[in-house]
């Protein structure tokens, strides 16, 4: 517990719909004051996600990955081992009411956290998530998404979250347009060469995630 937020770490593979149920009671239970905030790591076993905004042209092939509708912002997503996920069930009644600087936190902790490994990064007004520009001092030829970001808020609390491409296979993302950009490539930490453990990437997103959050 770190100042009156739990954080859950879960390194088995976690079924999406019984996490989305376990959010949502968590959510009531933080409306009603009922208990803490909560920041949980977890991972999802092979899935495509479709956010509100998730056209059903996003989905290119007859995978047999399960295609799921979920009610997160944002659009089609790729989930599976080797990606963690990062959710926030954080309470914006006691902090500031604004969903886009909430984001805009998520993104600048992975920011921070990519260039703890020498990796920059950015993101780009018309296309929410986080995209590796260079990497180990060589500039990409074009950048590449490593962070995706899609999240739902009741009653002014917030829940799903972020993935992070540690190190999945990037094959599975050549069957969607990943967030409805058709012209764009995934990356890695993998992909760019740089070895981390899961626990590793926990600690250290951990670490800018509360120094933000600390401030908002």
């Amino acid at each position: 517990m770190i100042k009156n937020i739990e954080i859950k770490i879960s390194n088995e593979n976690i079924d999406y719909f019984d996490a989305l149920f376990f959010m949502e009671n968590r959510v009531n239970q933080i409306q009603k004051k009922e208990t803490n905030e909560l920041i949980w790591f977890l991972n999802h076993d092979h899935i495509y996600t479709c956010g509100a905004s998730a056209n059903k042209n996003e989905i290119l092939s007859n995978s047999k990955i399960p295609v799921i509708q979920t009610n997160r912002g944002g659009r089609t997503t790729y989930h599976g081992p080797g990606q963690r996920i990062v959710y926030f069930l954080i309470n914006l009644n006691n902090r500031k009411k604004d969903i886009r600087n909430f984001v805009k936190l998520i993104e600048k902790s992975t920011i921070c956290f990519l260039q703890e490994l020498n990796i920059i990064a950015t993101t780009y007004p018309d296309r929410v998530g986080i995209w590796v520009t260079k990497s180990k001092n060589i500039l990409q030829p074009k950048e590449k998404k490593i962070g995706a970001i899609g999240l739902r808020i009741r009653k002014w609390i917030t829940y799903h979250g972020l993935s992070f491409n540690i190190n999945p296979n990037l094959k599975y993302y050549n069957d969607i347009h990943a967030c409805g950009l058709k012209d764009y490539s995934a990356t890695s930490l993998k992909d760019l060469n740089s070895q981390i453990s899961v626990k590793q990437f926990d600690k250290i997103f951990l670490k800018y995630f509360l120094k933000e959050l600390n401030n908002f």
